[in-house]
């Protein structure tokens, strides 16, 4: 009986889930559908927003709180490190107690901490603020996620919807750099109004999400809480270690920096390690469940989708967003503290990027069902890192037009074909109750790559700015107000040259693994799927039965 059941085809249920698909479009209006879409992309305008107003005001709050560098630097990646470490957690609470409910408790923390964030008067509190603010992205993101892949079935409209949500990184990108430079100059709040702000656009994304959302199907399952500590702690000292190592007191060698290190490898392996047992557990009919052993927070063989090319694709967005936000970060700070233009000039300079953003998505949501996987994530790592490149090359001396215009309009490629076509990937290889904590993933690991590629690209420059400065007898002081121009120049080339390293090992990575992917956009399932030891090709349903995508003979 498990011999027939574990090789007959799921085309039928593949067939029952287009049937609650067709269901539930019978019961919902176009204009609903259409909002649903909208608010979906809302949340994603305000998660880019949240970052970009942040980061071309950091200079002005850097002379506003009197911060040191190091703390500027945790501005950016307090909020990434947060909602990076809780994506998952919250993807997964999301799937059990009902993707809208998770999402509306999101936009109510950013409404509240974006409130808060505004009236802070020491960059230590603006920091904790900042990771407070994460969480409503952990919650809002993998909720948006699911959402849009449950209520859209295989199909153009899916590619449109995910094209759409995947445009409001750029959107909010530019929108909060755009309205952000220009509050930040002229308004009596400057870096202050941006928080403002973002707390509007998320309240008007909650009420939104409340009339248009369906209702919630939730779960009995139970929560892996001891997984969601351990990785949560894990990857937090880790990401911390990376901020803080270099400017320690005895830097790398200091005791708590190796200390914490330490620990924080040591709860990912055993994250790891127990997620492995769970699953183990769970696929085990002959063990009778129990309140301690629940469903895995995150089940290790998702990686292993697609023969691996799961893995790939998120090592893939991890990398490039790790070179793409390193990038927008040191070239802000570049613009306003070496070149010293001011908050508009800056954001002047980007507003091409988020231009080519929006026609990125626009070209995905054509193309995606016409061009292999390959193509998306191969051309768009390799724009990303020619942009890097073309800034740690840069002559401060020359027109705008020479280094920084080509570098702004190549940059996004990257993120966007990624971005775009890797969640459209992820959908598909993907059952529709692991759709919020696949979408999770994706997230998680774009939002650790910020908060990695912002923390070793900062060491980088650290160190040359500091050799460097050394070179010529000047000892840095801790703003590093103090470093010769000669070296702040050669810290921000090597800062990109580690951001165009980021992406040129995205792009090689992806040459490699994704090719035999084909194409993703389609109504058709991809065909690389996952092989059991009895050679058919499928996923997991609810830990107890193996129903495979295709037949063997697909």
């Amino acid at each position: 009986m498990s011999k027939e059941l574990t090789r007959s085809p799921v085309r039928q249920d593949l067939n029952l889930e287009k049937t609650k698909h067709h269901d539930s479009d019978v019961q919902r209006s176009l204009l609903r559908s259409i909002f649903i879409i909208i608010t979906c992309t809302a949340a994603m305008v305000v998660n880019t927003a949240n970052t970009s107003s942040v980061s071309i005001s950091l200079p002005t709050i850097e002379k506003d709180l009197n911060i040191t560098e190091v703390q500027l630097q945790w501005l950016v990646s307090a909020y990434s490190l947060s909602s990076g470490c809780l994506l998952l957690f919250f993807g997964r609470l999301a799937d059990i107690y009902g993707r809208k409910k998770a999402f509306m408790i999101g936009t109510i923390c950013q409404v509240v901490f974006s409130l808060g964030s505004s009236f802070a008067q020491s960059g230590i509190t603006l920091i904790i603020l900042r990771a407070f603010q994460g969480l409503g992205t952990a919650a809002t993101i993998p909720s948006a996620l699911g959402i849009l892949g449950h209520a859209f079935p295989p199909s153009r409209i899916r590619s449109i919807a995910f094209a759409t949500f995947s445009a409001g990184a750029p959107v909010g990108g530019a929108f909060g750099m755009i309205i952000g430079g220009v509050l930040t100059q002229i308004s009596s709040t400057h870096w202050r109004s941006p928080f403002y702000l973002v707390a509007v656009m998320s309240a008007l994304t909650g009420i939104s999400g409340m009339i248009s959302f369906d209702a919630d199907v939730t779960s009995t399952e139970a929560v892996d809480w001891i997984g969601a500590s351990l990785v949560t702690i894990g990857l937090v000292l880790i990401v911390f270690v990376l901020g803080q190592g270099e400017v320690a007191s005895q830097g790398w060698k200091t005791p708590y920096i190796i200390i914490l290190l330490i620990v924080g490898i040591i709860m990912v392996s055993l994250f790891l390690l127990w997620e492995r047992y769970l699953e183990q557990v769970i696929d085990d009919p002959s063990r009778a469940p129990s309140a301690w052993t629940p469903p895995p927070l995150m089940r290790l063989s998702l990686w292993t989708r697609a023969k691996g090319r799961m893995a790939a694709i998120l090592i893939i967005a991890f990398l490039n967003w790790s070179g793409f936000m390193s990038w927008s970060f040191w070239v802000q700070l570049y613009y306003q503290n070496y070149l010293l233009l001011t908050p508009m000039q800056t954001m002047l300079r980007f507003i091409p990027m988020f231009v080519v953003g929006c026609l990125c998505n626009v070209f995905v949501a054509m193309f995606v069902g016409k061009l292999p996987l390959i193509i998306f994530a191969v051309s768009g790592t390799l724009l990303t890192a020619s942009a890097a490149i073309l800034f740690a090359l840069i002559d401060p001396t020359a027109t705008y037009w020479a280094f920084g215009f080509p570098a702004t309009v190549i940059v996004v490629f990257g993120a966007d074909f990624v971005y775009s076509s890797g969640t459209i990937f992820i959908a598909k290889i993907t059952l529709p109750h692991e759709r919020s904590v696949a979408g999770a993933l994706f997230q998680t690991m774009t939002q650790l790559g910020i908060a990695v590629g912002v923390a070793v690209s900062t060491l980088v420059f650290n160190i040359v700015v500091k050799n460097e400065s050394a070179d010529v007898d000047v000892t840095v002081n801790s703003a590093g107000t103090n470093a010769p121009r000669s070296a702040q120049l050669k810290g921000y080339r090597s800062a990109q040259w580690t951001c165009a390293s980021f992406a040129l090992i995205a792009a090689l990575l992806a040459a490699l693994s994704l090719h035999g992917v084909g194409i993703v956009g389609g109504k058709k399932l991809p065909s690389m799927l996952y092989t059991d030891s009895d050679n058919s090709r499928g996923v997991r349903v609810r830990g107890r039965l193996n129903t495979p995508i295709f037949s063997s003979d697909t």
